[in-house]
């Protein structure tokens, strides 16, 4: 089977990249994903931006941010993660690495133009059907890196 490029997809919380769970594909297509655990400088006194998350979830089945960098690295340093273009994950990577003072060791680059036979908006036409035939949710990180990992194995046979 031929190796899958890398794809990445973060859920975020109300507050400008607050990232709360994050999923990326591994080259056989194998998909890792964890909650993340909020930094103590990420949550101010009255925020509610978790999303549907609790702070005591996040917190107890989530791991360190730095443990993601870490985990993350290991599987995709130096590597372009391509991503579904459709939310704020290049704001929370941002914020993840700059909780520790690192540049970020990836580049995120949007999915479509992995394919560059497709026409605009293809990609993101198709991206909703798959969705819907998968009967996953978007903006989950391990449902868009599912219907990810299908749309290239679709496309990419199709050439």
């Amino acid at each position: 089977m031929a190796d899958y490029p890398g794809f990445i997809a973060i859920e975020t919380g109300d507050d400008d990249g607050l990232p709360l769970a994050i999923a990326w594909s591994l080259p056989d297509g194998r998909v890792k994903e964890t909650l993340i655990q909020p930094d103590d400088s990420w949550i101010k006194e009255d925020t509610n931006a978790m999303g549907a998350y609790s702070i005591e979830e996040l917190e107890s089945l989530g791991v360190s941010p730095l443990e993601v960098i870490r985990e993350l690295e290991n599987d995709h340093f130096s590597a372009t993660l391509y991503t579904s273009d459709n939310g704020d994950e290049e704001a929370a990577l941002a914020r993840l690495f700059d909780t520790y003072g690192l540049d970020p060791f990836v580049e995120l680059a949007p999915a479509p133009v992995l394919y560059p036979s497709l026409a605009p908006g293809e990609w993101h036409r198709q991206r909703r059907e798959t969705f819907s035939e998968l009967g996953l949710e978007p903006m989950r990180p391990e449902h868009e890196l599912e219907v990810m990992l299908s749309l290239h194995q679709r496309l990419t046979e199709q050439d």
